[in-house]
């Protein structure tokens, strides 16, 4: 009986870490959103390798431990590899590094060999082709046997020559690593958070999120970066590792020259070592280092098994954490309400800075914890730009020590919060007066991409509400210089002690008065977008106002109407109901109108009426037009951009690397694709 449930708990254990590691696998390679450290992976991947290894009856075919990497995404059209992209093995201490240095010696018979020791950058694998020594091809890991062809995007990135340099052979492919460095990340950050977006997670993340974009002309707007660490094609010659790095830089190729050329596993540790103190102070995120038996020759004797080349080894760095203590919780009120709570901590050092805080998410966060006031708690940054609390130390926690209860009034108003039924966070209903909520409505209707108020921000927002000045964005066309010339206020920086003086000067206010002034000319979808309705973000705010026209049509609609304007579902309806249902805003609508901002769609002459309405799909990638030139050209000649194929779709502007899923539904359901050219003869 013992050895039954021994064996149906052990098929239970396997299929349990089987689709766990394959939904691991989805969330990093497909969604490009990790949901837990690398390590924790590894872990749970031995420990199924294990168990498969005693009980291969009950091994899934399809096993995570048989895969390089997830499943291909449908946007891209897919190639095949001209040779497998594999993973490397992981390794994590010394001990085992030199198990692998030991396997080397043994698959070498006792001949001589040296390493190569390279950074592992925290980025995405790509392949690139050249044919002629001009970049053919762009092709993503994928599942290691195909990929997705993102060409178009990677040739946005200006790292990655399109012609080679020198004595270059008619075919050749090399293999490197795409990322973002953490400088452009923080800065691409600042400017979601100043248009009141969601911030990004991590560079890693960005970076692949950024070459899955359908428009190269957005991805030329996020400053990628590559190295390039392996030739995987050069005609008839073989060469070692470290020549071919050489070769490749002759190229004009982008090779790190962080590489070093190791005679035995101690220099290589050595290396290790070095780059495990120096990590923090690179441009740019590393995970670890990758260890790689120099001669060609010897690699090739040496192979591969099923998943990992026998002659390579990666070694990863500890993610870096700190231990701390819980000193308080406090809680910050978003311009929707959100209230997040923040751990205030004793302050640490953690990756080269000093961290006193740490995010808490929300209310279930804080319970799946059981984190209490005056734990010790482990904190972690990695890739993360909000350091996190990974994990409590409660077996010291004191005898007295209670659960945390949640706030259940707001911090900045003290009105009772509220929890909406499949809402994560608790949330402040005081809308009209929650300074919070005031101040990043306020900021949110200046922002780049709503009204461009660019001579106000937060701190000088905080001024003029601090002066009582303003309580609601139409508070902004009331204003006059006599007003602000002379308003000052000290901000202090809470990480640094420092100080910056916000003051309002002559030139200061000249440059207020005329932002505010020439706001006034954005057309009616950029205001609509700035009144910060929930999930009314820029495109659905374009939808609804090239919809209905005007305000007044938009404010009576009711939830039918609402719902069927295409790609806005019932939460949007929803949400756009709710928020003209409050007599307040109904109120600074019409003061807004009466300041002179644009509530209703100019109608522009039109360049032509050749398209006459027609509903038209742009998608793929295009050379004689950018996708948004294309879109711009559709609604100058009277035509309808909508991004989904339906029945209804007139036709599709077909570019290259159209995603086979749009291509095959408009196939079956029989709707035509024209190329670029004939679209430009139609509007001709």
């Amino acid at each position: 009986m013992f050895c039954t449930f021994a064996t149906v708990s052990t098929q239970a254990k396997i299929q349990e870490l089987t689709t766990e590691l394959k939904k691991h696998n989805y969330n990093y390679y497909v969604l490009a959103n990790p949901t837990i450290s690398d390590r924790e992976f590894d872990m749970k991947l031995k420990e199924l390798e294990t168990l498969e290894q005693a009980f291969p009856q009950y091994a899934d075919p399809n096993s995570p431990s048989q895969q390089v990497g997830g499943d291909i995404t449908k946007s891209f059209n897919t190639v095949p590899h001209s040779s497998r992209m594999l993973s490397l093995g992981n390794t994590y201490n010394k001990e085992e590094l030199q198990d692998f240095d030991g396997r080397v010696a043994k698959l070498n018979g006792g001949n001589s060999y040296n390493y190569t020791a390279e950074l592992k950058f925290d980025g995405f694998a790509i392949a690139l082709r050249y044919e002629g020594g001009k970049l053919n091809q762009a092709i993503t890991r994928g599942d290691g046997t195909q990929g997705d062809d993102v060409t178009a995007n990677v040739k946005t990135i200006r790292s990655i020559p399109h012609q080679l340099k020198g004595n270059f052979p008619p075919k050749l492919e090399v293999r490197g690593e795409i990322f973002m460095h953490k400088a452009a990340f923080a800065k691409l950050n600042e400017e979601r958070a100043k248009s009141g977006e969601d911030l990004y997670k991590n560079p890693r993340n960005t970076a692949a999120g950024t070459i899955k974009l359908q428009d190269s002309a957005e991805v030329a707007k996020r400053p990628l970066d590559g190295f390039l660490y392996q030739l995987a094609e050069h005609g008839k010659e073989e060469l070692d590792h470290w020549d071919s790095l050489q070769r490749m830089k002759a190229y004009g190729l982008p090779v790190n020259d962080a590489t070093r050329l190791c005679d035995t596993i101690e220099d290589v540790w050595k290396f290790i070592e070095d780059w495990d103190t120096e990590r923090k102070n690179l441009s740019f995120e590393i995970d670890g280092v990758v260890i790689k038996v120099n001669s060609r020759l010897q690699q090739q004797e040496m192979g591969f098994t099923s998943k990992f080349p026998r002659w390579a080894m990666s070694y990863k760095f500890e993610t870096e954490r700190a231990e701390s203590k819980l000193l308080s919780i406090s809680y910050q009120v978003g311009r929707t309400g959100a209230v997040t709570p923040v751990a205030n901590l004793e302050p640490m050092q953690l990756l080269g800075t000093t961290v006193k805080r740490a995010s808490l998410h929300n209310a279930d966060f804080i319970a799946d914890l059981d984190i209490r006031i005056g734990d010790r708690v482990f904190v972690e940054k990695g890739g993360e730009i909000i350091p996190k609390i990974v994990e409590v130390d409660a077996r010291n926690r004191a005898s007295d020590s209670q659960p945390t209860q949640f706030t259940e009034t707001c911090p900045e108003c003290e009105t009772v919060l509220v929890r909406p039924d499949g809402d994560a966070v608790f949330r402040c209903p005081n809308t009209q007066s929650c300074p919070p909520q005031v101040k990043g409505r306020i900021e949110h209707f200046i922002g780049r991409k709503a009204m461009d108020v660019a001579s106000l921000g937060e701190g000088k927002i905080d001024l003029l509400y601090q002066a009582g000045l303003v309580r609601r964005a139409a508070d902004l066309y009331t204003l006059d210089a006599d007003q602000l010339l002379g308003l000052r206020k000290t901000i202090p920086n809470e990480e640094t002690g420092d100080e910056r003086i916000v003051s309002f000067q002559e030139k200061t206010v000249e440059n207020i008065v005329a932002g505010i002034e020439s706001s006034k000319s954005q057309p009616f979808e950029r205001v609509l977008f700035g009144l910060g309705i929930r999930f009314v973000g820029e495109t659905v705010a374009k939808k609804l106002a090239f919809h209905f026209k005007n305000i007044d049509a938009l404010m009576i609609a009711d939830f039918e109407t609402l719902n069927g304007v295409e790609e806005i579902g019932g939460v949007i309806a929803r949400s756009v109901i709710d928020y003209f249902s409050i007599p307040e805003n109904r109120e600074e609508i019409e003061e807004l109108k009466a300041a002179g901002l644009h509530f209703e769609v100019v109608e522009k002459e039109l360049a032509s009426n050749a398209l006459d309405g027609a509903k038209i799909v742009v998608s793929g990638v295009f050379t004689l037009f950018s996708r948004n030139e294309l879109k711009k050209l559709i609604e100058d000649n009277g035509g309808k951009n909508v991004s989904s194929i339906s029945k209804s779709t007139d036709f599709i502007v077909a570019g290259e690397s159209m995603g086979p899923a749009k291509k095959e539904k408009a196939e079956k359901l029989g709707v035509k694709m024209i190329s670029e050219s004939e679209f430009a003869e139609i509007i001709e």
